[in-house]
């Protein structure tokens, strides 16, 4: 257990207060990323943890005190940890030294980590790419993200997302409502993407002209999509009947893109999931991209990245000991 103290001189309360935030919540934010303890006194911060970390722990509390003239975002300090937890990722360029840019409302878009930074260019580069990792890594965000983009630049005439109607082995019949009100919860994320990177207003236009169509897969059998973007999401609860359905309804001019958590199948144990399925089939086809994520790619509260690794860590001594996973 190392300890250091750093003091920000000359005193400047406005900025001690804006970096410690209401009832010191930005420094539980990176006591809690880091796994320190942080104890302040005036302008005084005494850190104490593992060597490395405390180190990390300076240089965070040097980093958001610069920025502390104005009140700290929350959400800018924990997307601020996770970068300096992974000091590769705030690097938004792969190796040819390529930026990759994306039109959309969000000006500040870019990726995270280099896989999502790599996940935008395989977008762009190919037909069919696959994202496939655990949960928060932006697989379906910078999808969507992808979409808008490819939309705004007339890349494509239509956004086409996709879901099946599974989770956690609800049925749609025990659901209230009509067959749209049904089916509603299952898409609800993918409209808070586009409301996030489109606005409002815009998404709603779009839905009455038709130019972004949002269904559940079942919908999607005896169609060909032509000149369309077009994302399968949470694509670990297809059947692998399911998603050569899917593939196959790619035509001219379009993209798809399929992004999954396979840790996450809701199937019944019998069912084998389409996402593993088409990783075997379609390894070696060139034109597709399998896209794979980890936990270090988790961009959104650090506490997940955490949680994501402790069901890694868990699945694997189940199956060290010739247990499920």
């Amino acid at each position: 257990m190392n300890t250091q103290t750093i003091s920000f001189t000359p005193v400047d309360n406005k900025r001690l207060s804006n970096l410690c935030g209401a009832l010191d919540e930005n420094l539980k934010q990176i006591e809690n990323a880091l796994d320190v303890s942080i104890a302040q006194r005036n302008e005084q911060f005494r850190i104490a943890g593992p060597g490395k970390k405390v180190e990390l722990a300076v240089t965070a509390l040097q980093h958001f005190y610069n920025q502390a003239e104005t009140e700290l975002d929350l959400d800018v300090i924990q997307l601020d940890l996770i970068e300096l937890l992974n000091p590769k990722n705030g690097d938004n360029t792969v190796q040819d030294g390529t930026v990759l840019p994306l039109k959309t409302r969000r000006s500040d878009l870019r990726g995270r980590t280099p896989r999502q930074t790599g996940y935008i260019k395989a977008i762009q580069e190919h037909d069919i790419t696959f994202g496939i990792g655990p949960a928060g890594t932006g697989k379906t965000y910078l999808a969507v993200a992808c979409a808008v983009d490819a939309l705004e630049r007339d890349f494509v005439k239509r956004l086409i997302l996709v879901r099946p109607a599974v989770e956690a082995g609800e049925k749609l019949g025990f659901l209230p409502g009509d067959l749209v009100q049904k089916v509603d919860p299952y898409l609800r994320p993918l409209y808070d993407a586009l409301y996030d990177l489109m606005g409002f207003d815009k998404v709603t236009r779009c839905f009455e002209k038709g130019i972004i169509e949002i269904a559940p897969l079942a919908f999607m059998r005896g169609r060909t999509l032509n000149h369309s973007f077009v994302i399968l999401d949470e694509a670990q609860n297809t059947s692998p009947e399911q998603m050569k359905m899917f593939l196959t309804r790619i035509g001219f001019g379009s993209k798809a893109v399929i992004t999954g958590d396979p840790t996450q199948i809701d199937l019944p144990r019998h069912q084998k999931s389409g996402l593993i399925d088409a990783q075997d089939v379609l390894a070696d086809i060139r034109g597709i991209a399998l896209h794979h994520f980890t936990s270090e790619d988790v961009v959104r509260h650090p506490l997940v990245q955490k949680i994501v690794d402790a069901y890694e860590n868990r699945d694997k001594r189940n199956a060290a000991n010739g247990g499920t996973p």
